[in-house]
């Protein structure tokens, strides 16, 4: 009985820590993979078909068009997306589904929209739909 516990106990604790580990990016936004992608990873220059979700990290939505089914086109590293979400998408693959929390300096805007405050660290959740060849 007890070796039962033991075995049951460590898979719980072993399952929930390697699912989804929070790492740090060296410019300082930190991600988690929550799906792995397939296929060719991004590389700057590349343009790539976008769903993105952007809140609050108290779950309060600011931008998503997950669901609409229009991705937004993006050429990576051309400054067409904030410095943490560039750098983000580098090394996806399709399919990829990344959360990355970005601190306020990598998401700077020349303007922000009204529900947007500066100073906020950003919760952005990306799924790369697809890759241009």
């Amino acid at each position: 009985m007890y070796r039962k516990l033991i075995l049951l106990f460590a898979i719980l604790f072993f399952a929930g820590c390697s699912a989804h580990v929070l790492r740090q990016s060296p410019s300082g936004w930190q991600y988690r993979v929550l799906k792995k992608g397939k296929g060719p990873c991004t590389i700057t220059g590349k343009e790539i078909w976008l769903f993105e979700t952007t809140s609050y990290r108290n779950g309060t939505v600011l931008f998503s068009n997950e669901g609409t089914g229009r991705p937004v086109k993006v050429k990576v590293g051309a400054n067409q997306a904030t410095q943490a979400v560039d750098e983000a998408l580098l090394g996806m693959k399709a399919g990829e589904i990344k959360e990355i929390i970005a601190p306020p300096h990598l998401v700077k805007r020349k303007s922000y929209p009204l529900n947007v405050h500066p100073d906020s660290p950003l919760l952005i959740r990306l799924i790369l739909y697809k890759i241009e060849p």
